[in-house]
């Protein structure tokens, strides 16, 4: 029976409502009202929220919503905030009497900011994205069903039947911890790790931590907030008549339950997450209870658990089934702190680890993952004892090796899985289990707050079961390790286990497997069958089959989509965001912290060395010192740099068959050499060794990072993308390669890039940088722009726009300045068409290509090519300075390498340091109410200020205008003036004063009972086309430039304005280079003026005009301009003219302002009021003109 309500207030002010039988949470809106001259706002949303109780509570004026179960919290999606509420659930499982879990059937939305998602609450619940239901066809495959509601696809997942919670007890954790806390249910004792809506919980328990403690009760007593998890529970009824123990007679049935957990923290779908990360998590965790419930008082429990393969690898998707490619994403040195990292924390929550390893030693794949788990299990220090270098029987960590394709391959089929029985028993055995005994029931009212039962046994280790998907396999596997626990309890009370006891464990734990394996991979498990009834038939085999094909097409098809939902109810994605309360005390403390940020954070000066290397397909290479340029530029008593990102291009030829795949063997060659380079200086030195903390690649590009040893603690969220631009995308070619990682608290991302060859293509070039820019995403939506460091290095192919000899003389000349003015990167760069916002080093080095093989002489072949700096280094962020930039002199390519050394600052903050200062600031200010009262007025003062509507401060007057607000912009005016004539026939006064607040009676319209009829004129013996009507104009002639002024003719310049105004020649014009401004510049332009007469005149005579402005009769060309300027009192100025293919036509009709090709060239530095001077007859002076020419 639901146990809340939600209503809903659209005024005063958008307001939400829960309501009990005695309590109410209400939600407000954080701003009221559109705010006038509304800027984009990047915080995030607010609102107000506040509990009391029920009867001191007006519901007038709301309007009742849906009734709820509970509520899962708060979530942005866009610039709106939503309110999530359990509408529909159904009892999944009873652990013991009083204890009551829960299944999510359905959840809806409330939008805290607008009603516009109330219409009956009637819109489609499943959508094409993020679905797990395949019966629609492939047809639907590429349509895209449009929504206007931006939950759909968080509604689907949090209502696919695989999240449940318990308004009961602590469902985050396990029975054996929950029976040492004083009470059932404590809401701040929740494993975040188990805790699936954290995020959107978070907001509302933030809320309730700073009530009182009595509010704190009536809060919870009101079980309004509700924490889930995801997963599997499910009870069985075993009835009484089935004896279990023999010795314990009863009445009543008893109840077989599993609960399993699935970890939030590295959560996603089956090929976007794998392996482990930085913090010890890994993927696919799930942690499985098996408990037993025998009355009156008896329970057993016994803990398993299961994760991916904790080391850093990948996995890609495929259209063939055990195809997928695998890759180890870093080195064995690399992955040993996470690895010591998770079992260290499975060691602390669980005890002693016994690792069943389940991979096969026959698929390549596979073998490799067994082989490095295998060495990293060796060298754990948990699994040594007596510095022993083998597993020992009496160690915290132990393994077991099960190939279990192998083992199960013979005539006994899944069967022969039971071997592993004696290999576990030892430590099952060591391990025991949970078991709790008592006498009467566990729920009656009168003994609540007293121990109902006693603990006799507690689980001191664990079962860590792993294959590849930590699904099938494995599933099978504990279900066996489960059943030797439970008959190992009923040996132990003289008793065995029961075979309908055992159909039932057998069927709970496929159901389990199932719906495990529904979460991962989007189908049921395999080997369900023989689970579930110990045989595997044939009608179980063609479900395998059909499961196998099904999960293909939802790896390859549905799961981007279905880990985007999960990211982004997890609160994950770099764009998202949180919801904020409106708390004036946290908003002082967040302030606070800021200006205190100094006593939990500090910096560090690190060095970071980059290079780039086109090697040419040579396979010589990686047997060639690499010293002179990885060393390049560090002498001996300098320290060696922290990080080195060594990118290189070609490294296997750009063949059409190489072209479409990547093959991984050369960049592991070049890896090793790199490598070997790196740590024999280090050895040399007595330094810390040189770790690849991670390689990527995309065919010919690859990109290798290596870090110091002592560094790799401080290094974290390690990831790697790559974005292929040749042939439209479809080839490796072309693109780029990235990996970013967090150093302490600072971003930093490398990019290698292989750009479109060839000399005239640098608007593809353009194109290939804005692709890998914006197309290249790691996970959870990262962005190359989302960092705080950022290194582009790679063969940019840009070249140099001069002939080749004559290059190759100023490369002699070391003329470099001269060629890097004419560089087509330099030139893109400053068009801001590439690269905008980067910086790259002063480049005092020759180009680096394109030379002959072996040789310091430029290309001498037939092509003869260019020379030029295709090799680059550019890189952009504040906490970056380059200290040099340079290339090396390695001769086995037709490329030179180059290298760029900076240094990085490095943010450090100790968020423990920040979170206890944050605790004591905000009970500091909660005890300090005056204070807190008066800061928040300062604050909403001066940064609130656009919430509080601004009151005129006299009759007739506006509010005085601020920053926030501009009286003359309300209700969206725009910022230029639109006027509107208040009739036909009227026109501007032009002699009206500009002073708003002279006493003038003049009329700012005049009535002229008519218009004006316009005139043409001609320009070189061409009619301009009629238009509308204007007023006559005052035909001049302008000459763009005189001969004097430069080598620039009239033609030329017409030349170059028809290349600007885009009508190019038969060839494809060469980048242009960008003008200095005309004040800049350091040739000066001709200035001509021209007297208007104060008559206006319908035609003037030109050579009068002429000869007026040009008195010494000097040469104005062949070819001159007309300008034509209205010369009409009743109109305002309006201009047509014409400038070697520039047409000017700037009117107003109806009082809207329209501009069409604007002229750069024409410049008037006059006002609107000078020019109307003029044109009224009233002004003497001239109007002054510059032409501008391009430098």
């Amino acid at each position: 029976m639901p146990n809340l309500q939600v209503f809903s207030r659209d005024s005063p002010q958008r307001t939400l409502a829960i309501t009990t039988t005695d309590f109410a949470l209400i939600f407000k809106h954080g701003s009221t009202a559109p705010a006038i001259n509304k800027s984009p706002n990047k915080d995030p949303p607010r609102c107000f929220v506040e509990f009391a109780a029920l009867q001191s509570v007006d519901l007038k004026g709301y309007r009742a919503l849906s009734n709820g179960f509970g509520t899962l919290g708060l979530i942005t999606l866009g610039e709106e905030v939503f309110l999530c509420i359990v509408t529909a659930c159904s009892d999944a499982a009873v652990v013991r009497p009083g204890e009551t879990v829960s299944k999510i059937d359905n959840v809806d939305f409330f939008c805290l900011s607008h009603s516009d998602y109330e219409n009956g609450l009637e819109y489609e619940s499943k959508s094409s994205f993020a679905t797990e239901e395949f019966s629609r066809g492939p047809s639907l495959e590429n349509k895209e069903i449009v929504t206007d509601h931006p939950f759909l696809a968080l509604k689907k997942l949090l209502s696919d039947g695989s999240f449940y919670y318990s308004l009961d007890f602590n469902l985050t954790d396990r029975l054996q911890d929950r029976s040492e806390k004083s009470t059932a249910f404590d809401i701040e004792s929740l494993d975040e790790d188990m805790l699936w809506n954290s995020y959107m919980i978070h907001p509302l328990l933030l809320f309730r931590s700073h009530l009182s403690p009595a509010e704190k009760l009536r809060l919870d007593s009101s079980q309004i907030l509700t924490c889930v998890i995801r997963g599997f529970s499910g009870t069985l009824t075993i009835p009484a008549s089935i004896s279990i123990l023999p010795q314990l007679r009863t009445n009543f049935p008893s109840t077989l339950t599993i609960i399993s957990r699935q970890s939030s923290r590295r959560a996603g779908t089956r090929f976007n997450s794998r392996g482990i990360d930085d913090d010890g998590h890994v993927a696919n965790f799930v942690e499985t209870e098996t408990i037993l419930w025998i009355p009156p008082n008896i329970t057993f429990s016994y803990v398993q658990v299961r994760g991916s393969v904790p080391i850093f690898w990948e996995q890609a998707t495929g259209f063939l089934p055990g195809q997928q490619k695998i890759e180890i994403t870093r080195s064995s040195e690399a992955t040993r702190h996470a690895f010591n990292k998770h079992f260290e924390n499975l060691e602390l929550e669980y005890g002693a680890i016994h690792v069943v390893n389940l991979l096969s030693k026959l698929k390549s794949g596979e073998s490799e993952l067994a082989t490095e788990f295998s060495n990293q299990l060796r060298k754990s220090s948990l699994s040594q004892k007596a510095d022993c270098n083998i597993l020992s029987n009496h160690a915290l960590l132990r393994g077991t090796e099960f190939d279990f394709h192998a083992e199960t391959r013979g005539p006994l089929g899944y069967e022969a899985s039971s071997q592993i029985k004696p290999q576990l028993s030892d430590s099952l055995d060591g391990f025991a289990y949970f078991l709790s005994e008592g006498i009467g029931s566990a729920t009656s009212d009168e003994n609540q707050n007293e121990p109902s039962s006693f603990v006799i046994l507690q689980q001191e280790g664990v079962f860590r079961t792993n294959c590849l998907d930590c699904l099938d396999r494995t599933n099978l596997v504990q279900t066996i390790i489960s059943s030797m626990a439970l008959e190992s309890f009923m040996l132990q009370r003289k008793g065995r286990l029961n075979p309908e006891v055992q159909l039932k464990h057998s069927t709970l734990w496929a159901d389990n497997g199932d719906a495990l394996s529904k979460i991962y991979a989007g189908t049921g498990a395999l080997k369900s069958s023989f689970t579930r009834h110990g045989k595997m038939s044939i009608a179980g085999a063609l479900a395998d089959a059909r499961k196998t094909a099904t999960r293909l097409y939802v790896n390859n098809f549905y799961d981007k989509a279905r880990q985007k939902t999960i990211d982004l109810l997890l609160g994950r994605l770099t764009d998202q965001s949180p919801v904020r309360l409106y708390d004036p005390i946290n908003d002082l403390v967040s302030d606070e912290l800021n200006r205190r940020a100094l006593e939990y954070s500090s910096t560090k000066s690190i060095k970071i060395w980059t290079g780039s290397f086109n090697v040419n397909g040579r396979h010589r290479g990686p047997d060639i010192d690499l010293a002179p340029w990885l060393w390049a530029g560090i002498n001996g008593q300098a320290e060696d740099p922290t990080i080195f990102a060594v990118g290189f291009q070609e490294i296997v030829s750009l063949s059409p068959q190489q072209i479409m795949s990547t093959d991984p063997t050369t960049r592991k060659v070049w890896e090793v050499a790199v490598g070997n380079c790196l740590n024999s200086r280090a050895r040399s030195r007595g330094t810390a060794k040189y770790v690849l903390l991670r390689s990527g690649q995309l065919v010919g590009a690859a990109l290798m990072v290596y870090v110091r040893e002592d560094a790799l603690g401080d290094i974290k969220n390690v990831e790697g993308s790559v974005k292929k631009t040749g042939l439209s995308g479809m080839a490796g070619n072309k693109g780029g390669c990235a990996i970013r990682f967090e150093y302490s608290n600072t971003r930093i991302c490398f990019v290698t890039a292989h750009l479109a060859a060839g000399f005239a293509n640098y608007d593809e070039r353009n194109r290939d940088y804005e692709t890998i820019y914006h197309g290249l995403r790691f996970q959870k939506n990262r962005a190359i722009e989302n960092h705080d460091a950022i290194v582009w290095l790679g063969d940019f192919n840009y070249r140099i726009g001069l002939d080749s000899q004559f290059v190759r003389e100023l490369v002699a000349q070391k003329d470099y300045q001269k060629l890097y003015n004419n560089d087509q990167l330099n030139l893109q760069m400053l068009a801001g068409r590439a690269f905008p916002f980067y910086t790259e080093g002063h480049i005092t080095f020759p180009p680096t290509y394109k030379y002959d093989i072996d040789s310091d002489t430029y290309d001498t072949s037939e092509k003869a090519r260019i020379p030029a700096w295709c090799d680059r280094i550019l890189w952009r962020g504040s906490c970056l300075r380059q200290m040099d930039y340079n290339t090396a002199n390695l001769r086995f390519s037709d490329h030179r390498p180059v290298w760029a050394a900076f240094s990085c600052i490095i943010n450090v903050v100790d968020e423990a340091v920040k979170a206890r200062l944050r605790r004591v600031l905000y009970t500091e200010r909660r005890n300090d109410p005056y204070n807190v009262l008066s800061k928040t007025a300062e604050q909403a003062s001066l940064q609130s200020e656009e919430h509080i509507p601004p009151t005129p401060i006299a009759p007739g007057l506006p509010p005085a205008s601020s920053d926030h607000h501009r009286w003359w912009l309300e209700n969206g005016a725009l910022v230029k003036s639109a006027l509107r004539q208040p009739g036909d026939g009227y026109n501007l006064n032009i002699h009206h004063s500009s002073n708003p607040f002279s006493s003038n009676s003049d009329t700012s319209w005049i009535n002229t009972h008519g218009s004006t009829k316009r005139q043409t004129f001609t320009k070189d013996q061409d009619t301009v086309p009629q238009g509308p009507q204007h007023s006559p104009k005052l035909k001049v002639q302008i000459s763009p430039v005189a001969q004097g002024a430069g080598s620039h003719s009239s033609s030329s310049l017409g030349n170059t304005v028809n290349r600007y105004t885009g009508h190019p020649g038969n060839e494809k014009a060469a980048p242009p280079i960008p003008r200095k401004p005309v004040s800049l510049s350091s040739k000066q332009c001709l200035t001509g003026s021209w007297p208007v007469t104060s008559t206006p005149q319908a035609v003037a005579d030109t050579e009068s005009i002429l000869k007026e402005s040009n008195p010494m009769g000097r040469n104005l060309g062949d070819k001159v301009n007309t300008v034509d300027i209205s010369s009409t009192s009743t109109e305002r100025l309006s201009g047509t003219g014409t400038l070697n293919g520039f047409w000017l036509d700037r009117r107003e009709e109806h009082g809207q302002a329209k501009s069409s090709h604007t002229n750069p060239s024409f410049r008037s530095p006059r006002s609107t009021g000078e020019i109307s001077d003029l044109l009224s007859g009233t002004g003497d002076e001239t109007i002054e003109w510059e032409p501008l020419i391009p430098q």
